[in-house]
């Protein structure tokens, strides 16, 4: 967990550098909102047992799939997940069915957007909202897509030393969706191609389609093999796909062996963040209190009942 770090590496990589201009970046106005992309793992609602964020990774490798621009495929997947982190699963078609026409429907979702939306680079910002609620044509998804939302993510391991198991796990679709609309979020902070950044998220497990996750302490056990064995499995997805997306998504992986290109570096820093605050979710979770739900979340929120709400947990002895 963040506040668990030796404070000597906080310390020493505070600054991200611009691999352009070389001036230190803060990203600690994106954590927030990193923050409630992590969430869109876990809301749920009724039109299906998959979390929000899953609904998207499916979406969208399916929309590419199918031979949908990249660019609109990247930008209409990200701008309605930062609708989503508010709405939750109230989106265009919802609005719609509830008796909103479209403008209305439009109003709602750009509330939603402006909510969270402010760490975003203002040109970026305006291209994401102009695509909020924008019909993606329905495409079946590549089958390591459905493998890698069955495929869970291996949680805290270290080589030498037991499993932790976190429950419950996360799933690789939800993961690289949340990185990749991360990583074109802040692509401009990097002065990279978000869509670039966007596809690097989207495939960047796709070894694991095939290879259970055994997190880093089963990778430093295949030792000499592991090289050979990645190589040969991401070949063998991305020759699934139709040829110009294989050709774009190999160029997107090709970016992030390291942090040394722009687009590695958007990728590396969405990568780690996304990481860091699934961890942070669990140790939220153990500590989360009935206080804090009463006084920080105002579960007895204002309205006509609030006093005989009250006056009911006072006479119950409640919490």
């Amino acid at each position: 967990m963040i506040g668990s770090l030796p404070r000597h590496r906080v310390i020493e990589h505070t600054d991200v550098l611009d691999s352009v201009t070389g001036q230190a970046l803060s990203l600690v106005s994106f954590v927030p909102l990193a923050t409630e992309f992590g969430d869109l793992k876990r809301v749920r609602d009724a039109s299906g047992p998959d979390s929000l964020a899953t609904r998207l990774f499916r979406r969208a490798w399916g929309a590419l799939a199918a031979g949908q621009d990249l660019v609109e495929v990247a930008l209409c997947t990200t701008a309605d997940a930062i609708a989503a982190v508010r709405l939750g699963g109230i989106d265009r078609a919802v609005l719609q069915t509830a008796g909103l026409n479209n403008l209305e429907a439009t109003t709602v979702l750009e509330r939603s957007f402006d909510e969270v939306a402010t760490p975003i680079d203002r040109a970026l910002a305006s291209q994401l909202r102009a695509r909020l609620g924008h019909d993606l044509q329905p495409g079946l998804a590549p089958e390591f897509a459905e493998t890698l939302i069955r495929q869970p993510r291996a949680g805290a391991t270290c080589p030498g030393k037991p499993r932790v198991v976190l429950e419950p796990p996360e799933c690789h679709g939800d993961h690289c969706l949340v990185v990749a609309v991360l990583a074109t979020i802040l692509s401009p902070c990097f002065t990279t191609d978000p869509t670039t950044a966007f596809l690097a998220g989207m495939a960047h497990h796709l070894h694991n389609a095939q290879l259970p996750d055994s997190g880093f302490a089963g990778e430093m056990l295949l030792g000499e093999h592991l090289g050979p064995i990645m190589q040969h499995l991401f070949a063998r997805e991305l020759a699934t796909l139709p040829r110009p997306l294989a050709a774009a998504t190999a160029a997107a992986l090709a970016s992030i062996p390291d942090a040394s290109t722009p687009g590695g570096r958007a990728f590396h820093a969405a990568d780690v963040i996304d990481r860091v605050l699934q961890m942070r979710h669990y140790d939220q979770v153990a500590r989360f209190t009935v206080d804090q739900a009463l006084d920080d979340m105002d579960l007895v929120h204002a309205g006509p009942t609030q006093s005989f709400h009250y006056a009911v947990l006072q006479d119950a002895k409640l919490p």
